[in-house]
């Protein structure tokens, strides 16, 4: 196959990265802040500005419902550039209000920085290859 043509191959190289990123909207959606939720994560949210602090759990089970939504939403390929895009704002603006508002309950900021780039690139890798097979 030529490799200026891009594939129509719809097998393991377009559904093993996707399936590599759906798992992380799972956990961090249903795990973190869902089942059972994790203390770190309510703190993070509850250190929000101006938030009442009867809203912290109902807005930690909606957000962490949101990204396990994502998850699916990854993984089923529909509309992969528009997912990406999406991804993409709910992890730079979640963290950049983690970073802004709690910035002390983050032990290791640029770890978290660095692989949210890492996973920013899979997103990114995901949606290039499934808009090329469409």
């Amino acid at each position: 196959m030529d490799a200026r043509v891009p594939s129509t191959d719809r097998g393991w190289r377009s559904w093993l990265p996707a399936a590599s990123v759906a798992p992380v909207w799972y956990y961090e959606g249903l795990w973190c802040k869902v089942f059972p939720g994790r203390v770190d994560q309510r703190a993070i949210i509850a250190d929000i500005p101006c938030l009442p602090g009867r809203a912290v759990t109902p807005l930690m089970g909606s957000i962490g419902i949101v990204e396990a939504a994502v998850g699916i939403w990854a993984l089923s390929g529909k509309r992969p550039c528009l997912a990406a895009v999406v991804q993409t704002w709910l992890i730079v603006s979640f963290n950049a209000g983690g970073l802004i508002f709690a910035a002390g309950r983050f032990h290791e900021p640029g770890r978290l920085i660095i692989t949210d780039l890492a996973l920013i690139a899979l997103i990114r890798l995901v949606a290039e290859r499934r808009a090329t097979t469409r």
